[in-house]
């Protein structure tokens, strides 16, 4: 059973249909707590009845910073219902960067959980117009001298009449979508109508899932994996939303078994942790079919034997959703993202636009074949969307090759190519390299200065739990799988690497502290560095 998108206006709609086909299905489940279609769909009316009441109209833009549940869901839901805009904050932005977010949106509402409200009280004096915030889940009493006025979240759901469906057309922005931030500052990317209704439709195409499945993301709902290709997918197939408020290597798999998944998202280094993890009698003990997402690492046939799942790398960003594809049951080639979704044009361009023969690496540039696939552009910055678009294809930034079968294969960021004595490097290549060292749990390459101008190559290395990692050891698993080039001169190890709210490390960080104290320098006109203490990172 599947809804065809021309059927529904918004994704509210969508679930109005649902919840008359199947109320009893459960639509999401959160931790312990889980709510059918048709629960959803009162729930929603409730809450859209309560913010048209409280003023929100059409084309608003209404701020949340809420932690991931099953509020927050039908929150996106009602403001979907009523026509206006959800701007999901980031709940990982502090100080000037969450006032920024605030102001860029322009919003006059802010819906925020009592657990962050300190934090959004504390930048709203530089936010003069925000004039309204609904707290949840704690006291929604304004601090003294604040301008803005304080209400309850929960009175919002004492109901009323629902308002009637608002006039949605197919291009009209629905949310902001901020970009993850993991090379510099985010972005927000304006998402029509018609990307949150067909992408999800596309991808559970692709994945084949259907009602009977259910989706598992650890990732929050202000980023597309957790809100557009969990919730609004499970939406598009009438099948079950399971959500984690955040990834978590000891919980994982119970979370799985305990929800029923069939489908689960990995992001970053999620799979090396697993993987990384003793085997157990219990690895197998579960009803998952398919792992997506990106990057999928070099030793994923045997992370599939172990755990019985299969493995398919996607390629997506928040601006263009999901483009690329593996297939289930379908050939693989290791170390691609898939071949081109059907309703995209892709093509690999160089610096001056023109295409780069098959095998050579340019940059993936996008054109749907179909209206409003993509964002409307980015919110607030006029000059990102015109560059973003320029000579009418959207420019990812991302460097790519791809075969003579069109399978394509990612090959670094644009800004992510460490220029080295001549030569550039691909971060990616380098990390992935090293992540095949069974003592390393993931790392992050990265350029430094170079006192002979361009860059030197460091790597941040967090070791697995539990091991001593030698530095030199870095140094020499590079030098015995890449070129001489792209043995790093720096290695760091670190208990922690700096993360964003979906699992990325947060590079720029890094890039930004240089070569610190506790860097061991393999130059070698260089001392060798004493080793360092032992380290022992907390793997959940």
């Amino acid at each position: 059973m599947s809804l065809n998108v021309a059927d529904d206006i918004n994704l509210a709609a969508r679930l109005a249909r649902w919840a008359r086909l199947q109320p009893e299905r459960i639509a999401v489940r959160f931790e312990s707590d889980a709510i059918s279609y048709g629960e959803l769909d009162r729930r929603v009316d409730s809450l859209a009845a309560g913010l048209a009441a409280a003023g929100v109209r059409a084309g608003e833009f209404v701020c949340v910073l809420f932690e991931t549940s099953i509020d927050y869901v039908a929150t996106w839901l009602a403001l979907t219902r009523l026509g206006a805009v959800e701007a999901p904050i980031n709940t990982g932005f502090r100080g000037p960067g969450l006032a920024h977010a605030l102001r860029l949106t322009g919003a006059t509402r802010l819906l925020v959980d009592h657990t962050l409200a300190a934090e959004a009280w504390a930048v709203l004096p530089d936010v003069p117009g925000v004039r309204e915030v609904f707290v949840r889940g704690g006291p929604s009493s304004a601090p003294a001298g604040a301008s803005a006025r304080a209400h309850a979240f929960e009175d919002l759901l004492r109901g009323g009449a629902p308002p009637s469906p608002a006039e949605v057309r197919p291009g009209d922005t629905t949310m902001l979508l901020f970009t993850s931030g993991s090379t510099g500052p985010s972005k927000a990317c304006s998402i029509p109508n018609r990307y949150v209704l067909r992408q999800p439709e596309i991808f559970c195409q692709e994945l084949r899932v259907g009602c009977t499945d259910t989706l598992y993301a650890p990732f929050p709902l202000f980023h597309a994996d957790g809100a557009i290709f969990t919730v609004a997918a499970a939406l598009a197939a009438g099948a079950t939303a399971a959500l984690a408020p955040r990834f978590s290597v000891r919980g994982f798999w119970d979370d799985c078994r305990r929800h029923e998944a069939t489908h689960f998202d990995f992001m970053g280094a999620t799979l090396a942790m697993l993987f990384k993890q003793p085997p157990g009698p219990r690895d197998r003990e579960h009803g998952l079919r398919i792992g997506w997402g990106v990057p999928s690492p070099p030793w994923s046939e045997a992370f599939e034997e172990r755990f019985g799942v299969e493995l398919l790398e996607v390629y997506g960003l928040s601006d263009a959703g999901i483009v690329l594809y593996n297939r289930p049951g379908a050939e693989k080639r290791p170390g691609s993202c898939g071949r081109p979704a059907a309703p995209f044009d892709l093509r690999l361009q160089d610096a001056n636009g023109d295409d780069v023969p098959v095998g050579e690496v340019g940059e993936l540039v996008i054109r749907p074949r179909e209206p409003h696939l993509v964002l409307n552009g980015y919110h607030g910055d006029a000059a990102a969307t015109a560059d973003a678009f320029r000579d009418l294809w959207f420019h990812t930034g991302d460097l790519m090759r791809r075969d003579t079968d069109d399978y394509f294969y990612f090959v670094g960021r644009l800004k992510d190519v460490i220029r080295r004595r001549g030569e550039n490097i691909s971060a990616f290549d380098v990390e992935q390299a090293l992540l095949t060292h069974p003592d390393v749990l993931e790392v992050a390459a990265y350029g430094v200065p170079s006192e002979l101008t361009e860059e030197d190559l460091m790597v941040a290395v967090r070791p697995r739990t539990g091991v001593s990692l030698d530095p030199r050891d870095v140094v020499d698993w590079a030098a015995g799988r890449l070129a001489s080039h792209m043995v790093p001169r720096y290695v760091r190890l670190c208990p922690e690497l700096p993360r964003t709210e979906t699992e990325k490390v947060a590079k720029h960080l890094l890039k930004a502290l240089g070569v610190t104290p506790d860097t061991h320098d393999f130059d070698p006109r260089a001392a060798r560095p004493a080793p360092q203490p032992e380290t022992r990172p907390n793997a959940d």
